[in-house]
């Protein structure tokens, strides 16, 4: 590895490692300047133009899906494998997660035999501003579904926030995730600038958390299998959920 983007923040080693801006604004000289032997990330890099570049230099772009589904993720370590020449290493790591999916969806069955599943809503911001609900079709959905939740928002992909939306719905559960702010700063932005949030059901019974943004990029993650038993936990705190 000699470079990253800034939505690689993950595992803390890579925060050390030069950084060659947002995926979807990469520029070819600096990620030349870097002298990869490849260039590896999501369809969601870009822009093309530089892409080509990039190709015309002689470095080798590889593309991986961002959707988030299995299917999705078992394509791309089959093809990390055959990259990196360990397409038996690749093939455990999927068997793996698999496993780890399905053990937890046994829990997440186990609680909706005895409780109903929360309506939830998951909003993406940037300093508390202009926030966007997510809807089908999105990593955020993909999550909250996996964990037990269910998503009142019917539209596909994000769309704006509004209160008339929003006071609609009324969710028992609010998850939000901001691209700026972390923590308890992040938490007091959101209320600030939507002030209307204090008066639904999630934010009356203290049922907001918070969710690591970098786990909406990219497809399915690592990290995710931990935040699902963490959101499921959130979601049905009266059932015990293995950590």
């Amino acid at each position: 590895m000699v470079g990253v983007d800034t939505t690689s923040q993950h595992p803390e080693s890579l925060k050390s490692l030069p950084s060659i801006g947002y995926q979807r604004q990469l520029s070819a000289e600096g990620v030349l300047s870097l002298k990869p032997d490849v260039l590896i990330g999501t369809e969601e890099m870009g822009p093309a133009a530089v892409l080509l570049q990039i190709r015309g230099a002689g470095v080798p772009v590889e593309m991986f899906s961002a959707q988030a589904d299995l299917a999705s993720l078992e394509g791309t370590l089959q093809h990390l494998g055959r990259l990196l020449g360990d397409e038996a290493q690749a093939a455990q790591v999927f068997k793996d997660y698999q496993q780890q999916l399905e053990e937890h969806q046994q829990q997440v069955k186990a609680a909706q035999a005895s409780h109903q599943a929360p309506g939830v809503l998951l909003l993406l911001g940037h300093a508390g501003g202009k926030p966007m609900i997510a809807g089908k079709d999105t990593a955020a959905d993909w999550l909250l579904t996996q964990a037990g939740g269910h998503n009142l928002a019917t539209h596909s992909g994000y769309k704006p926030f509004s209160v008339e939306a929003l006071a609609g719905l009324n969710p028992e559960v609010l998850v939000f995730a901001d691209r700026s702010l972390t923590g308890e700063a992040a938490r007091k932005a959101l209320m600030k600038e939507n002030p209307v949030l204090a008066s639904i059901r999630a934010a009356k019974n203290g049922r907001v958390y918070e969710l690591d943004p970098t786990l909406l990029v990219g497809g399915l993650g690592p990290r995710l299998p931990e935040r699902l038993k963490q959101l499921t936990a959130e979601f049905y705190p009266a059932v015990p959920v293995s950590q």
